[in-house]
């Protein structure tokens, strides 16, 4: 007998400490698995799968995965997840990305998407953690400032569709690793 998995997707800017957030929420708690949608992929690559060896063909070649690909590798390997209760950060990206996964949810009612959690730092803070002392330099700026510019973009509408589900959860992340963990595990537990 399959039960609903409980899927909660954190997306934050580059600097919000969203992967750090979800790695410890996982290591704390047993019935939590953790992935990133980079991870995912490589873990496709590497079972050698007829879907691995596409996923390879894009990533060598240095072009974007497509994203029916992506989001049935995410799918797949929530699926086969060793627990009921799945992170993904960094998903989703983009409206399509988001889109597409709602789509394949409403198809695949074993998975439920419990909750979005936005990890909310203002632009200076990510600035000066992910540049650190270095932020006088062009070049690293100039990544930093596109990073910030493609997750910015589509943020607003993001927000807006998983608000209209009631599933939207902000929290901040301008505090220590811990106080952010905390209410990111006590919000998560609430929820199952």
């Amino acid at each position: 007998m399959s039960h609903t998995k409980k899927l909660f997707l954190i997306i934050g800017a580059p600097g919000s400490g969203k992967t750090t957030d979800a790695e410890l929420i996982a290591k704390n708690n047993a019935n939590i698995t953790h992935y990133s949608t980079g991870d995912m992929l490589r873990a496709e690559v590497e079972s050698g799968s007829e879907r691995g060896k596409e996923i390879h063909r894009y990533i060598s070649k240095g072009e974007i995965v497509p994203i029916n690909i992506v989001i049935e590798t995410i799918i797949n390997a929530i699926k086969s997840s060793p627990t009921d209760i799945i992170i993904i950060d960094g998903y989703p990206r983009s409206v399509e990305q988001m889109l597409a996964l709602d789509s394949y949810l409403e198809k695949h009612k074993d998975i439920e998407l419990s909750s979005v959690i936005e990890v909310e730092v203002s632009e200076e803070t990510a600035r000066e953690r992910v540049l650190g002392r270095a932020r006088g330099e062009d070049d690293n700026n100039e990544v930093f400032n596109n990073r910030m510019k493609i997750y910015m973009e589509p943020l607003g509408q993001i927000k807006d569709f998983y608000t209209q589900k009631g599933i939207l959860k902000v929290i901040s992340g301008e505090r220590s690793i811990e106080e952010i963990v905390h209410e990111m595990e006590s919000f998560i537990q609430s929820k199952i």
